[in-house]
């Protein structure tokens, strides 16, 4: 009987090693891809500026912000904040902003958004919950940073 309850609480701790890499992984790869995806449309607007402070003046609807102001927070914001997230970096602060920015980004531009574009931004908004809520993970700048603080307390 002890023999098995060895087997059990080894059967345990491998399985806990098994979740805490899956879990890792699974945020190190949303991260990354929400970095990329955001990152992607900051340097779009970057590459065509003209364009970009025409659609926030006649096409997005940004609450309390001139457009102008709103152009040039909005890109900012889709050029710093996905370097710090694929970091890691102050990972829950920073899912916090880019979820208020994607959610913004959706109420703006609501009518022009086709269904498939809703689902986009449904989706990334879930993953920024996640990571709002889980962190960045084991393979992080948050957890390099925690440790180091613990380490030296």
């Amino acid at each position: 009987m002890i023999d098995y309850l060895r087997y059990v609480g080894y059967a345990k701790c491998i399985n806990c090693w098994i979740m805490g890499i899956a879990r890792s992984v699974g945020l190190l790869a949303a991260r990354f891809w929400l970095a990329w995806i955001f990152l992607k449309a900051g340097l779009v607007k970057l590459d065509s500026w003209s364009g970009t402070l025409y659609l926030f003046r006649e096409e997005y609807n940004v609450p309390l912000l001139p457009p102008v102001l709103a152009a040039y927070a909005g890109t900012a914001a889709e050029l710093v904040l996905p370097v710090f997230l694929a970091l890691g970096l102050a990972t829950h602060l920073n899912a916090l902003v880019l979820f208020l920015f994607n959610a913004v980004a959706v109420y703006s531009y609501w009518h022009g958004l086709p269904p498939a574009g809703v689902q986009d931004h449904v989706i990334w908004a879930v993953l920024l919950l996640i990571l709002m809520l889980q962190g960045a993970g084991r393979v992080s700048l948050d957890a390099l940073l925690c440790h180091w603080i613990k380490r030296y307390e």
